[in-house]
C-alpha cells in the first residue's frame, strides 16, 4: 500500500511538482493538500496521513502551526518539513516540534526520498 501523504504547501506549482515527484518517483499518494495553517490542521484531523510534508511560509500562518499542533501524533505517522529556508536555527525550531526532518527543497529533495523511501528521521 503506498503512503499515505498530506501535502502543506501555497505555491501551485511547487504543489504540483511536489505531487508528481512523491507519487511518480517515491510511489507514495497524495491525499490532500492545504495551503494554510488552519485548514491544514482541521484537514489533518480528518484524513488518515502516514505522512505530511509541510512547508514553513504558507498563505496564512506558518508551518510551525501545523508541527505543533502534531507534535503528538501516531507512531507510524512523520511529519516533515520542506522549505527554502533550512537554516541551523529553523532545523533547531523545527526539532522542537517533534518534526521528523527538515529538508532544502531545492538541495535535500534526495534527501526526502530516502527517508520516505526508509521511514528515516533527518
Amino acid at each position: 500500500m503506498p503512503q499515505r501523504v498530506f501535502l502543506v504547501e501555497d505555491n501551485p506549482l511547487i504543489r504540483q511538482t511536489m505531487t508528481e515527484m512523491l507519487e511518480d518517483v517515491a510511489g507514495a499518494c497524495v491525499v490532500a493538500w492545504a495551503d494554510s495553517e488552519q485548514p491544514a490542521i482541521a484537514q489533518m484531523r480528518r484524513e488518515p496521513w502516514d505522512v505530511a510534508l509541510v512547508d514553513l511560509f504558507l498563505r496564512e500562518g506558518s508551518g510551525l502551526g501545523v508541527a505543533r499542533a502534531f507534535m503528538q501524533r501516531a507512531a507510524h505517522q512523520r511529519l516533515y518539513v520542506v522549505t527554502n529556508y533550512a537554516t541551523p536555527d529553523i532545523r533547531e525550531r523545527c526539532m522542537r516540534q517533534r518534526v521528523d526532518g527538515v529538508f532544502d527543497k531545492s538541495t535535500e529533495l534526495d534527501r526526502l526520498l530516502a527517508a520516505l523511501e526508509h521511514g528515516d528521521s533527518a
